[in-house]
């Protein structure tokens, strides 16, 4: 039996597309509000880099308890009320982050990580349902510049509330844009939008579709292209805003920076083209040679000062080329009968990611090394990334 695929998703200029899309940029403005408040908070709650990087870890792990756990929810419930948990996980995140106790800012980091998470899988069961192979390029761009305007702004404007209105200005900001990102899914529900309509798939168990999706090649290779920029993402969003104020800037050029390197998004559709034009599988590869070579150069550079400021940039410049079409590998090769239960799995690269980052950090500090040494290592498993994504098939 063929599953027709509305037109309206298809072609995003149509109401169905556009929705979907704007979900995307309002839950990006919700969460950059905080992504370099949150650290510096951190940074002056717990003393240390090494106390932020622990605190990060553990949010992670509480994060990956969830999120593995989100096949199993979706079997139990309806996915629109997976996403009304994830929108509400965000919400009480925010809050919490209000609190100052140790242990609520820790829950509220596991917090916010689930509901992103959550999100981006409901998201991607989405687009897996409705989008064809040949569009997922313009689909993923698309979402990459809504997402880019709303990163665009959030960080500067969430650092200039905490210093100029008040400390939980910011995050009262977030918990109310949770409610018109809520109030608008379900709104899309409510209406005719056949994109957010009753899903064609479930999600299954991800812990039992583990070992099936990592005994597939491309798979693995997929999942290590998500898993790596998203590394890097989780480090420059935690450190690239206590960088900043360790070289002796003020935290108002932290914002600044952060919403400078994310408004690099906008140029998804230049990406897009390239991508048409040269391949994917060049793109990927570029984009992680270009993160290698920057972040060596940012452990080079050794203590912070604003020289590294454009080594952080130059790094991310590729990661958002990778942004654009990270997915793609995954949305492209996964098998049709699997790619619901595979996208369980596949989501955990947002967890995982978010375990890394702070664990290399703390191992770093632990051992009594410079951190540079962490920037060092980064760069490796970028350059190990750069050679995965060359076995993927030249056309993908």
């Amino acid at each position: 039996m063929r599953i027709h695929r509305p037109t309206s998703l298809v072609f995003l200029p149509a109401a169905s597309g556009k929705g979907l899309v704007r979900l995307s940029g309002i839950e990006g403005l919700t969460r950059s509000l905080l992504v370099g408040t949150v650290p510096l908070i951190a940074l002056d709650r717990l003393g240390s880099k090494s106390a932020v990087s622990q605190a990060f870890t553990v949010g992670a792990v509480l994060t990956l308890l969830i999120t593995l756990n989100l096949g199993r929810l979706e079997e139990r419930i309806a996915r629109r009320w997976v996403m009304t948990f994830g929108i509400v996980s965000l919400f009480t995140a925010a809050l919490l982050f209000t609190i100052d106790r140790v242990p609520a800012f820790v829950i509220a980091i596991g917090l916010r990580s689930a509901a992103a998470s959550t999100f981006s899988l409901v998201l991607t069961l989405y687009v897996l349902d409705y989008i064809g192979k040949a569009e997922l390029t313009r689909v993923e761009s698309n979402r990459m510049v809504y997402n880019g305007l709303g990163w665009l702004l959030g960080p500067s404007l969430g650092l200039w509330m905490a210093n100029n209105v008040h400390t939980s200005a910011p995050f009262l900001l977030s918990a109310s844009l949770s409610i018109v990102l809520l109030s608008y899914y379900w709104w899309l529900r409510l209406g005719r939008s056949e994109v957010i309509s009753e899903p064609k798939s479930t999600a299954g168990n991800p812990i039992a579709n583990i070992p099936r999706f990592f005994k597939q090649r491309y798979m693995r290779i997929a999942y290590l292209i998500t898993f790596i920029r998203a590394t890097f993402w989780v480090s420059l969003f935690v450190f690239a805003p206590i960088y900043v104020v360790e070289a002796g800037y003020d935290e108002w050029v932290a914002g600044a920076f952060l919403s400078g390197v994310a408004g690099i998004l906008l140029a998804a559709p230049l990406v897009r083209v390239v991508a048409d034009t040269a391949g994917t599988r060049r793109v990927i590869t570029g984009g992680f040679g270009l993160i290698g070579m920057s972040l060596v150069m940012l452990a080079i550079v050794g203590e912070p000062q604003g020289v590294g400021m454009l080594f952080w940039t130059s790094a991310a410049i590729g990661a958002s080329a990778i942004d654009v079409v990270g997915n793609i590998p995954f949305m492209r090769m996964v098998k049709p009968r699997e790619r619901v239960a595979m996208a369980t799995v596949f989501s955990t690269w947002r967890e995982m990611s978010a375990l890394l980052s702070p664990l290399l950090a703390v191992i770093v500090l632990g051992l009594g090394l410079p951190f540079s040494i962490f920037f060092a290592l980064l760069g490796l498993l970028s350059f190990g990334a750069a050679a995965g994504s060359t076995k993927l098939p030249r056309r993908i």
